[in-house]
């Protein structure tokens, strides 16, 4: 179970449509393959979504720091040595998707050694999620239309509607089309990537008082530590942290200072080992938590599947798990097929999925 070889690989694979939020936009899905190898010839895969403008990383960083620093590092650990994998991880600072595909790979490599699911070795609550899915800016009737075609070809009845621009009403007549087309049948929650300023955020949200939202993610800056506070302080629904809490010591410093009531996982920044320590750390506080996604592909979204089935509190609400819909190809040889709004975990080794080598050859940029 010793690691011979880190691998590193881009890809590119366009999406249907850009994808555009508070944040910025994407047009294709330029992310990172990473393999980990053992001396028993078992290779565990997962995959590293470069957000630039959320955590600092692009796609050759992720490469160049696997590749110069981290493969190096990890030669010789045994798969069981987590901590000391992640020890050593922490000596460079930042690179948070970077570690997490690696920690994620690991896990794979160690399910496949063992013969067994990781969503079992992590917890084993479930062998399903109900999906939500991420609607981005545009104009509400198309919103609307987008909305009643996923729910119609993949049965979802959650959505995540992307707001934050300016003026705020541009995003408000969409949650309201989507409330008024589909009545108390589906579930809305909204997310602003912080792109409304607090009191921005508190007179959108007092004009969507009668929508009966499930939660309102990000809405405003996390630097702007007392407008948060003062937000928080006057909605009566959760609100997700996502961004400002990359880590454990950040949930606890955004919960304590009044700054959020739920959290968004992650595993595309957070791996499985670290998101466990979130995990436990918001169950006791008693917080909501819903899984998040990175616009992952199919290999991180059977990532972040495995790790929210395999507890009660991550698998209670839909989780984020539809934003490969987006992109035109995967990775994957036999793709992943949502049926009656949910995703099932596979019971295969590991994360149970293989990369088709042909449509690695294709999308790979390092080549």
């Amino acid at each position: 179970m010793k690691i011979t070889r880190v691998e590193s690989i881009p890809f590119s694979i366009p999406y249907l449509k850009p994808l555009h939020f508070a944040s910025g936009e994407v047009h294709a899905a330029e992310h990172v393959l990473v393999r980990v190898h053992t001396d028993d010839g078992v290779i565990g895969v997962a995959e590293a979504p470069p957000r630039p403008y959320t955590y600092g990383e692009t796609q050759r960083g992720i490469v160049a720091v696997i590749e110069d620093v981290f493969a190096e590092q990890l030669h010789g650990l045994t798969l069981l040595e987590r901590e000391q994998v992640g020890a050593r991880l922490a000596r460079t600072v930042g690179n948070p998707t970077a570690k997490s595909a690696i920690d994620m790979a690991l896990w794979d490599a160690l399910g496949k050694t063992l013969g067994q699911p990781v969503s079992e070795l992590l917890g084993g609550y479930t062998d399903r999620m109900r999906v939500s899915h991420m609607l981005g800016f545009d104009d509400p009737a198309k919103m609307v239309a987008e909305a009643h075609k996923v729910r119609e070809r993949h049965g979802i009845s959650t959505f995540k509607v992307k707001v934050g621009r300016r003026p705020a009403e541009l995003d408000i007549a969409v949650v309201r089309a989507l409330r008024e087309h589909f009545g108390d049948s589906v579930e809305l929650y909204i997310d602003g990537n912080r792109g409304w300023t607090a009191a921005e955020s508190a007179r959108a949200m007092k004009e969507m008082a009668d929508l009966d939202l499930l939660f309102a993610e990000e809405l405003c800056p996390a630097d702007d530590v007392l407008g948060r506070r003062w937000l928080v302080g006057k909605l009566d629904i959760p609100f997700i942290a996502d961004e400002s809490v990359p880590t454990p010591a950040d949930v606890t410093r955004e919960i304590l200072a009044g700054s959020a009531t739920a959290i968004n996982i992650k595993t595309a920044r957070t791996g499985f080992t670290q998101s466990r320590r979130v995990h436990h750390l918001a169950e006791g506080l008693g917080l909501e938590m819903v899984m998040g996604n990175q616009i992952d592909g199919q290999i991180g979204t059977a990532c972040a599947l495995a790790f929210g089935a395999a507890f009660e509190a991550t698998s209670h609400y839909a989780g984020e798990l539809s934003n490969f819909l987006d992109m035109s190809d995967d990775l994957l040889a036999e793709p992943l097929q949502i049926r009656d709004g949910c995703l099932q975990t596979s019971s295969g080794a590991g994360l149970g999925i293989d990369i088709d080598p042909d449509k690695l050859d294709r999308y790979r940029t390092d080549k």
